[in-house]
């Protein structure tokens, strides 16, 4: 499957073994395991739910994971990614394509009848660099429906921009009940493929209760991470997601959850709504260097009809003076909002960093459009620039908001 068409095949499993990550036999019987149910209601997504008849599972301790009604229900979204892509051979680690669906990737996990009862649902099985605002509404649209009726939510999603998702998601939805983001980094079909252990312990991480009013989660390679913040690193190894500054908050070894820390959300988080038709304007990200083309800010403005502009900068901040002074130059809308976010992964852009240039009357003063993007990199600072406008934002807000983060 490589689009975003909907699955409306029967449910065919084989069994899931009671020890992590260990093949699956024929002669297994899976039906002995589990109560399968098809949701039929609704054809676009169609989702299916696990119960289990008995306890195979790893050993976990009841009393992390149990609610008053019994043991919590995690709702597993499938959206595609490199978790869910086959290649042509087992050593093949790049140019795979995305071709499983979200009931194979359930299957590669043991079963968790001491941790939770389990239902899933593919919303869409692509590559996550084909995502946009369309897809990322679709995701929130669910995750707001699936809240209502679960204890917590896991997204199956691709890694090169799970990041962006998380954030949008993180933004947008205010809850205590687990939000948790995974992926991998080789396909389905590689030597020591990290996809399956790192969906069961999204799932185990989702379940416990000491995950709650944490805001959403990123799980990966044995981390947990904020949403927020962590970002991708490194394009081909395993341990790629980090943000250097905040650290984690907690991991995930030897099937035992520690947190680092109390549980907290992000200090200088913002939630937005988002209406039944939002309006996303169209934002630049502009990638500062050496010889920077100044044109690239005209055509920004005038052929793509940007709304605003995210600055890529060099160190904290850093545009030539050429540049900052181009800007002050343009006769821009006075709510026109210009972020100076930085190239590099950690480090922050401050207030004090922003660029003074020279007015027509020859004052010297700091670019009045200018908004700094604190610890966040561009893509995130894109998206949260979106949101504010979207709310309707003047430039004060604007930087009201940003002073935050």
């Amino acid at each position: 499957m490589t689009n975003s068409e909907p699955v409306h095949s029967v449910l065919s499993v084989t069994a899931i073994s009671a020890t992590p990550l260990s093949p699956i036999t024929e002669s297994q019987s899976f039906t002995s395991i589990v109560d399968i149910e098809s949701d039929a209601s609704n054809l676009d997504h169609p989702s299916f739910k696990l119960r289990y008849n008995r306890s195979n599972s790893i050993s976990s301790n009841l009393s992390d994971y149990e609610t008053p009604t019994g043991l919590p229900t995690i709702k597993v979204l499938g959206t595609g990614g490199t978790i869910a892509s086959k290649g042509l051979t087992s050593h093949q680690t790049a140019g795979y394509e995305v071709d499983l669906t979200i009931e194979e990737l359930i299957n590669a996990i043991p079963d968790l009848s001491t941790t939770c009862q389990l239902e899933y649902e593919q919303v869409m099985n692509i590559d996550s660099k084909e995502i946009t605002h369309t897809e990322i509404l679709t995701l929130y649209q669910k995750i707001q429906l699936d809240l209502l009726k679960y204890d917590g939510i896991v997204i199956t999603h691709g890694t090169d921009t799970m990041e962006e998702t998380a954030f949008f998601i993180q933004s947008t939805i205010n809850t205590k009940k687990p939000i948790v983001f995974c992926g991998s980094m080789r396909p389905s079909t590689a030597i020591s493929s990290d996809g399956p252990m790192n969906l069961y312990q999204a799932i185990v991480i989702a379940a416990h209760r000491q995950s709650k009013n944490r805001g959403v989660l990123i799980a990966l390679n044995d981390r947990i991470g904020s949403g927020f913040y962590i970002t991708k690193s490194n394009a081909n190894s395993l341990d790629t997601f980090k943000s250097i500054g905040q650290g984690y908050i907690g991991n995930f070894i030897n099937n035992e959850i520690r947190y680092f820390f109390p549980a907290a959300k992000p200090q200088g988080l913002t939630y937005f709504h988002i209406s039944p038709n939002p309006q996303f304007p169209e934002i630049p990200i502009l990638y500062a260097h050496q010889g920077f083309n100044n044109n690239l800010i005209k055509v920004s403005i005038e052929s793509l009809g940007a709304q605003g502009l995210v600055l890529a900068t060099m160190g904290a901040g850093s545009m030539s003076e050429k540049t900052n002074q181009y800007l002050a130059d343009l006769n821009l809308p006075p709510n026109f909002p210009i972020v100076y976010s930085k190239r590099s992964m950690d480090g922050m852009v401050p207030i004090g960093a922003l660029p003074k240039v020279k007015a027509k009357n020859g004052e010297v003063g700091v670019l009045k459009n200018a908004i700094a993007g604190g610890y966040l990199n561009p893509q995130k600072c894109r998206l949260l620039l979106q949101l504010c406008l979207n709310e309707g934002y003047g430039l004060d807000e604007i930087k009201r908001v940003f002073k935050g983060v």
